[in-house]
Formats: C-alpha cells, sequence, structure tokens
C-alpha cells in the first residue's frame, strides 16, 4: 500500500504529539466525507501536525451483521488512494474484528486515540458514534482524554445530507449521473475480465466479461462508460444483467470499447459509469438486438464525446 499506512493502530510509530485524526468507515469517500476531511486539514494545519485518518478493515457491519447486503462502494485499496488524493498524510487501518467491537468506548478512547496514536486534536461528523454498542460520543471524548475535539455538521447537496447510503441507493436505481455528482466522480466497478460464450462477438459486439465480485454494481441496463485500460481511459457502453435476448444465464458486467480492438483477457479492468442509456430488454431476434446495440453505441459516444 501507499506510504504513510499503518495497518492496525498497535503499529503506529511513537507520537509525541501525535496527528489530527478523523474517524470512519468513509466508504465511497463523497462530498460530505471531502468536506470532513479538508477540516480535519484545517485543524492539522493550525497545530503544525500530520493529518490522518483512522478506518476499519472490514467494515464494523460486515462483522457484527455478517448477513447484511450492503456491498462496499470502493475496494479498501481505492479508499486510500482517493484519501491519499485529497492531501492527507497518514491512513490508519484498523482490523476490525469481534473482539475489537465489544471494546468499550472509554477504551478505544484511552488506549487507541491517547496511547496508541497521541492525538493532538478530532474531527468527528454530527453522528459519530464508537465503542461496543456505539455507546461514545464527541462529548465523552472531551471527558476522557485531553484533546481538542471538533464536531462537523452534516454535509448538505441538493437540499439533503450527503451518505453513503444515498449514494448506493442512487447507483442501485440506475442514477449513475447522480451517484457522480454526490462522489464528485464517476462509480466504479474493477475487476478481472473473464472467459464469456463469445455472444457479442457473434452480432459484431465483442465484450469483455468484468468478474465484479462483490461490488455495488447499478441497475440492470446499458450505460455509457469510461475504461482505465492500463491506464488510459477508453471510450466503452457496458451492459448490466441477464441478457434476456439470450435466455437463462447471467454474465453481471459486459464491456464493449467503442473504438479500440484489444485483447482484454485476463487484464484487470476499472469500469467508470458516466450514464444511464436505458433499462434491460429483451428482443424478438439477434438482428434487432444488433441494430438496438449500434444505437446504443451512437448514444454512448455522444455522452462521452467520443464520437468518430
Amino acid at each position: 500500500m501507499a506510504q504513510g499506512v499503518f495497518i492496525g493502530s498497535s503499529t503506529f510509530p511513537d507520537p509525541s504529539p501525535g496527528p489530527v485524526v478523523t474517524i470512519g468507515n468513509f466508504d465511497g469517500v463523497h462530498r460530505g466525507h471531502q468536506a470532513l476531511v479538508e477540516q480535519t486539514m484545517v485543524m492539522a494545519r493550525a497545530k503544525n501536525r500530520p493529518s490522518c485518518i483512522y478506518t476499519f478493515d472490514p467494515a464494523p457491519r460486515d462483522v457484527l451483521r455478517p448477513n447484511n447486503d450492503i456491498p462496499r462502494i470502493q475496494s479498501l485499496e481505492r479508499k486510500i488512494e482517493t484519501l491519499f488524493q485529497l492531501g492527507v498524510e497518514m491512513v490508519v487501518v484498523e482490523p476490525f474484528d469481534r473482539e475489537f467491537g465489544q471494546r468499550e468506548a472509554k477504551w478505544f478512547a484511552q488506549e487507541v486515540l491517547h496511547n496508541r496514536l497521541g492525538v493532538s486534536g478530532l474531527v468527528l461528523g454530527w453522528d459519530f458514534k464508537f465503542g461496543r454498542r456505539r455507546g461514545g460520543s464527541a462529548r465523552q471524548v472531551r471527558e476522557w482524554i485531553d484533546v481538542d475535539v471538533e464536531e462537523f455538521p452534516p454535509f448538505f447537496f441538493d437540499g439533503e445530507v450527503v451518505s453513503s447510503s444515498r449514494i448506493r441507493m442512487a447507483v442501485r436505481d440506475g442514477g449513475v449521473g447522480d451517484a457522480a455528482r454526490l462522489l464528485t466522480r464517476p462509480h466504479e466497478v474493477c475487476g478481472p475480465v473473464v472467459a464469456g460464450d463469445g455472444r457479442g462477438r457473434t452480432i459484431g459486439f465483442p465484450t469483455a466479461n468484468v468478474d465484479s465480485q462483490k461490488q455495488l454494481l447499478p441497475a440492470p441496463g446499458v450505460y455509457a462508460v469510461r475504461v482505465d485500460v492500463g491506464g488510459s481511459l477508453l471510450a466503452g457502453v457496458a451492459n448490466i444483467g441477464v441478457r434476456p435476448t439470450f435466455g437463462p444465464g447471467r454474465v453481471p458486467l459486459e464491456v464493449h470499447l467503442l473504438h479500440e480492438s484489444i485483447d482484454l483477457y485476463g487484464q484487470q479492468l476499472r469500469v467508470l459509469f458516466v450514464e444511464r442509456i436505458r433499462s434491460e430488454k429483451k428482443f424478438e431476434s439477434k438482428d434487432h438486438l444488433a441494430n438496438q446495440i449500434a444505437r446504443d453505441v451512437r448514444q454512448a459516444a455522444e455522452l462521452l464525446g467520443s464520437a468518430r
């Protein structure tokens, strides 16, 4: 991982004094997170201390409620990369398990924040709770350890609080444009290209089948996308769904590049969802499907500004 990443608070270097810290899952690193991180860096500069993000992996909900069906917006690696792009100097990733989840809030404040990290300041979200049964709050931190604590208010965009759950809902509804405005960048799905059945090639539109695993996928349909292939962003069109024209079977994410013919098998792709073109449909024949895909490709090219 990138420089400045510490796996576990026990690996943090001797803090004397330590960083200004903010705490959370930061799933998606959306506009609200970005504002919280910026305020953390403001306090850090004022104190002449480094800024630090304290986060968890896996997310506490995945350990405490293992049957939940809440996918991550970002992988841990992409989250850390995004945080560093914002200017953060340190990231502490705390491995979360049931034992850690049973720790009392006072223990967390005194042992982790004070003893291990030596925090010189804290910036905490307005709804932040921590410790066993979410028993700790910003007010209690002030009582337990001698540190400046700033509570950050909710962040609104288009009249509503920005949250990871709001973004998940937008993506699951196909509103990838709305999600991009909340994230300040397109929602993305990463994965290796795996073998498919080659049906797209038979109708003139070869596709790469991306193994999306348990990532957050948009609603079934066709999307204008940009595809990161070895560092180059290429225009494309993506299909998510069961391919009803061909009958049963599911290939969750298929990508067709608009202007390049590249053997992508085995490569790791990053698919950035720009806009939804249409919902999934069943066509009477392969010819009808091919004609619709041709229209989808033209519309994607217009949306992406890549028409040729």
